[in-house]
């Protein structure tokens, strides 16, 4: 009996008047759905110019590539380069973290430094045919003569 008095307490009033002004309402009034055809024509049109605007990504895209061809091309050097710089420190890292592989290169490096100071920078004769390799490379990759760069 409990459970019933308490549910005659609880009224929504809000609900019973939108109820009511439902019913009361005339049908004149009330809002009616757009016919069937028209919605399709919507969507038809809207449908049309979504395809046209996917027909001209392309174009879109060109022209944006010609507009900033510069640095589009230096932006994907620069992640090519980083990429490419992880990548090779990883192998690296990797290489050392393997034992004896890690003092051993160090063992090379230590060598090939000791013979390239011994074989060209002790002696004036030897640093000066050095010195002629280098400006024989220079000429090859630049293409022109040391007295040009200098200018």
């Amino acid at each position: 009996m409990d459970t019933e008095l308490q549910q005659e307490q609880y009224v929504d009033t809000a609900s019973q008047n939108q109820i009511e002004a439902l019913k009361g309402s005339e049908s004149g009034n009330l809002a009616m759905l757009p016919p069937a055809s028209e919605n399709e024509e919507q969507w038809q049109t809207i449908g049309r110019e979504i395809s046209i605007f996917l027909a001209k990504i392309p174009e879109y895209i060109g022209r944006f590539y010609q507009e900033y061809k510069l640095p589009i091309i230096s932006f994907a050097l620069l992640v090519i380069t980083v990429t490419a710089l992880r990548i090779f420190l990883a192998v690296l890292n990797a290489i050392n973290d393997i034992p004896l592989v890690s003092p051993f290169l160090q063992l090379i490096g230590l060598g090939y430094t000791i013979w390239f100071t011994s074989r060209y920078l002790l002696k004036d004769s030897t640093r000066q045919e050095f010195t002629t390799e280098i400006r024989l490379l220079k000429k090859q990759i630049l293409g022109r003569e040391e007295s040009q760069t200098l200018n």
